[in-house]
Order: structure tokens, then sequence, then C-alpha cells
């Protein structure tokens, strides 16, 4: 019932890999749905207003 240290090298799964349709390493495996692009979950590409760049 060790927390610490120990505990810390039993932390080496991989999370996210390598996305299909964006290429970046931010596919959730378990989750089935890239962080950065939102495949796996909807056919659009993710993106936010408060994202998006403004030219003056």
């Amino acid at each position: 019932m060790t927390k610490g240290t120990p505990s810390m090298g039993k932390m080496v799964k991989k999370t996210h890999i390598r996305c299909r349709r964006c290429g970046r390493r931010s596919y959730h495996v378990q989750k089935k749905r890239c962080a950065s692009c939102g495949f796996g979950e909807t056919a659009r590409m993710r993106g936010y207003n408060w994202n998006k760049r403004t030219h003056d």
C-alpha cells in the first residue's frame, strides 16, 4: 500500500497515440477521440471561436 515513488513506475501506459486525421499525438486510446481535431466523434474538424485567429 505504498503511494509514493514505487507507484510512479506503473504509470507507463500510453493514453494518446498519433491521430490518423491530423497527425498529432492527440488521439486518446480509451476514449477513441482526438483531442486536437475531434476525429472519432464527429465528421467536422474540432474548433472553437475563442481559438480562431483574427486579422486586423
